[in-house]
Parts: C-alpha cells; structure tokens; sequence
C-alpha cells in the first residue's frame, strides 16, 4: 500500500511542478485563489492518509503529516495573497 502511496505522492509531484511553470505569471495569483478548494480536499486526503498509518507503517504516517502541514500552508497562503490582491483593488477613502 505505501509504495502505491509513494507513487502517486511521485506523480502529483512531477505534475504539479508542470502546471505551475506553465502557468504565466498575470494568471498566477487568480488561479491560487481557485486552488485553495483543492488544497482543502487535499487536507481531507492527508488526514485520511494519516488516519491509516497504522496499516500502511511509518512512511504513511510521514507522508500524510507532511501532507497537512504543507497543504495547510498553501490554504493560508492563499487566503492570504487573495486578500492582498483584492486589497489592491478597494476604493480608498478620501484623505488618506
């Protein structure tokens, strides 16, 4: 089961380095404010993955922290540049 795990964890990988350098960068912080819905399907998954470690062994448990610790990190991420992006584009009040 883990080196299943291993392989698809080697193909997200690989894919996901393809589609971001790819991506041009005027399309780069609108389409990170779409992926946050991902990454939370993503935390979903990790914890599954963390809740089975107990079947899969060590490197399961490994995989699935490091997992919901960096796709947690993108959620916050991209909540975070998505605020400063739509910030750019509120009115600002007069005197200041």
């Amino acid at each position: 089961m883990s080196q299943n795990m291993l392989l698809v964890l080697m193909l997200a990988v690989f894919l996901g380095f393809e589609l971001i350098v790819r991506v041009p960068s005027t399309l780069h912080t609108p389409l990170m404010s779409g992926s946050n819905a991902i990454s939370g399907i993503t935390i979903i998954g990790a914890l599954l993955a963390v809740e089975t470690s107990g079947q899969g062994g060590t490197l399961s448990l490994v995989l699935g922290v490091c997992a919901v610790f960096f796709a947690t990190i993108n959620v916050v991420g991209g909540y975070a540049v998505t605020n400063r992006m739509l910030m750019m584009f509120s009115k600002k009040e007069v005197g200041q």
